[in-house]
């Protein structure tokens, strides 16, 4: 199909971005140009010659602008086949003119649900309900229709109607291009107004169809690997989650999509504290984690856990980085480092390692609040509600001849609440709120617990320390122990008390060998899968 020339468009916008500019061209090349409301004032302000959607409907707006463009005038002129004898008939009958143009955006529904103050009522008035109507209705006619939604397509369209060789005519490929944007366009936009209307709801978090509507915010130089492409979408919402995405980057090369995911992990887990803490991530596991009153402390002890692993790891604090602290983080390779905010002194010193990115997120995301998780699968996605349990909340049963000791119980919820966070097999073993040990995503729950004690025992042999850090710890388990081995493996490593979910056929084994032992052991009564 060859280019289609366009005599007639229709123009009515939310965003006004360079519209005076294409709409004066529009003109400069013959187009009669049609527009609504505001979008028709603005242009007519401008000296450029426009008629008003109620001269060519011969109906007013009505009821605040909810009703102006939903008449047969407008939809028979953009839905009409020009090469069907039938269409061409009705339209002459009815007097309507075709619109080979339509240039439309919606009312700011996405701008108006991130704002806080945005009431119930502003919401609903900002759901369109005509300009989706028409740029359906463009975008399925396209063979004849060029639908425009995005202002930085303007200058793409002009260019093609000079090129073309007919009379502002536009060809195939960008009808095309520009028809299946559209359709992204407005299905984003239901998507964001049905995310909406869901979150207000208290149940069916999981309904029978759901639509997500991403924007996309940053393209990747790559993805997990060279060779694969990856992009940044965000998915809107009214409450917006602190962290990665929405985070303010005060310096440093852009991030790659590795840097998000692990920034993302690192910064959900050391949400968990309330305690000041901090969270060193590599490949999405954490390898050191620590909480003290004095943050530089709690930096000292997580580094201090695996300081091999932490070389070129992600950094969490959940509480604003100090110039002391920066000056130790900078002392070894660090490619993020991530904080609610940072003080002068410490941006200063942060700004002589220009290739460390500095993001601050100015908030904590809340680790019981509601929401959903995703991962694609061939043909389609997962989705389950986001692993609010806390195990500081939870009724912990003892279920060994020894209690823990209230040191020992302390760390045995700060274990478990990381255990949370590392991927499975996961086994953390902790002391004094700090990790001392971690093993993570192991076929077999035995070789997560010998991995983690033989890092433990690596680093105490660096050090040329007298004794393992793990004598005197604690261990964690994101799942129940199915033998004793894996439970038995943690007491030689040196652990006083465990904590686990339990629920294994074999738990009164695992307690008589947990008893045999003289260990202290907890269930919780939750898993923490993380795969």
């Amino acid at each position: 199909m060859t280019a289609t020339p366009i005599k007639r468009a229709l123009i009515s916008v939310s965003d006004k971005t360079g519209i005076e500019d294409f709409a004066r061209s529009l003109n400069k090349q013959g187009v009669e140009i049609i527009s609504t409301g505001g979008t028709a004032k603005l242009l007519a302000d401008q000296g450029i010659d426009v008629i008003a959607v109620a001269d060519v409907t011969g109906a007013a707006e009505m009821m605040d602008g909810r009703v102006k463009t939903l008449n047969p005038k407008i939809h028979g002129g953009i839905l009409a086949r020009r090469d069907d004898e039938s269409h061409r008939a009705d339209m002459a009958r009815e007097d309507i003119t075709g619109i080979d143009l339509v240039v439309v955006n919606l009312y700011p529904f996405g701008a108006t649900l991130a704002q806080p103050d945005a009431s119930r009522t502003d919401l609903v008035e900002n759901i369109d309900i005509g300009g989706p109507a028409m740029i359906r209705a463009a975008a399925k006619n396209h063979d004849f229709v060029t639908i425009i939604t995005d202002a930085s397509d303007y200058q793409t369209v002009l260019d093609d109607m000079a090129k073309s060789g007919t009379v502002g005519g536009v060809s195939e490929a960008t009808r095309r291009r520009l028809a299946a944007k559209a359709f992204a366009h407005t299905a984003h936009y239901d998507s964001t107004i049905s995310g909406w209307m869901r979150d207000q709801g208290e149940d069916d978090a999981l309904p029978q169809n759901l639509s997500l509507g991403g924007e996309l915010i940053q393209m990747m130089r790559y993805g997990e690997n060279p060779h694969q492409d990856a992009g940044l979408y965000r998915i809107a919402s009214c409450h917006p989650r602190p962290g990665v995405l929405n985070a303010e980057q005060i310096q440093g090369k852009p991030l790659s999509f590795n840097n998000i995911n692990d920034t993302d992990a690192a910064f959900e887990l050391v949400a968990e504290f309330d305690a000041p803490s901090i969270a060193i991530i590599k490949h999405a596991n954490p390898c050191g984690v620590a909480s003290h009153d004095d943050l530089t402390q709690a930096w000292q002890a997580a580094l201090a856990s695996d300081p091999v692993s932490a070389f070129g790891g992600i950094i969490a604090l959940n509480r604003p980085l100090t110039g002391a602290l920066a000056q130790e983080i900078t002392s070894i390779f660090t490619e993020v480092v991530i904080a609610p905010d940072a003080d002068d002194e410490a941006k200063v010193i942060m700004a002589a390692k220009p290739n460390l990115r500095l993001l601050l997120t100015h908030d904590m995301p809340d680790p019981g609040a509601a929401g959903l998780v995703f991962r694609n699968v061939a043909g389609g996605f997962l989705a389950q509600s986001r692993d609010q349990g806390q195990p500081s909340s939870l009724d912990l049963k003892c279920v060994t001849k020894r209690q823990p000791s209230e040191t020992e119980m302390r760390d045995l919820i700060f274990a478990m609440t990381i255990a949370k966070h590392v991927k499975s097999n996961a086994i953390v073993y902790a002391k004094d709120n700090a990790t001392v040990g971690i093993g993570a995503g192991q076929m077999s729950r035995l070789d997560s617990s010998r991995i983690a004690a033989r890092k433990a025992e690596d680093l105490a042999e660096n050090k040329g320390l007298d004794q393992s850090p793990l004598i005197g710890s604690v261990v964690a388990s994101d799942a129940f122990f199915p033998f004793a081995d894996g439970l038995l493996a943690a007491a030689n490593a040196g652990a006083t008390a465990v904590i686990q979910p339990g629920g294994s056929i074999k738990d009164d084994d695992v307690i008589a060998a947990a008893d045999d032992a003289g260990l202290a052991m907890v269930f919780t009564g939750m898993r923490h899968f993380r795969h």
